[in-house]
């Protein structure tokens, strides 16, 4: 119970608090999901981007 009283006192008591943490919160969350994203569309589309395949159309300029 010392951990719910411990949140309330230093996050849930004032207005400003609790809307910073929810902001902070809904900031990193936004970050992580967009990272997971690419990270997941990078792998699906893995050999099939052209970061991927522009090795075999460039030309070596000697």
């Amino acid at each position: 119970m010392s951990l719910l009283s411990a949140a309330y006192r230093s996050v849930f008591r004032r207005t400003s608090t609790f809307t910073f943490g929810i902001v902070l919160g809904v900031v990193l969350f936004e970050r992580a999901f967009d990272q997971g994203a690419d990270a997941l569309f990078e792998h699906l589309n893995r050999g099939k981007m052209w970061k991927h395949i522009k090795h075999q159309y460039e030309q070596n300029e000697e």
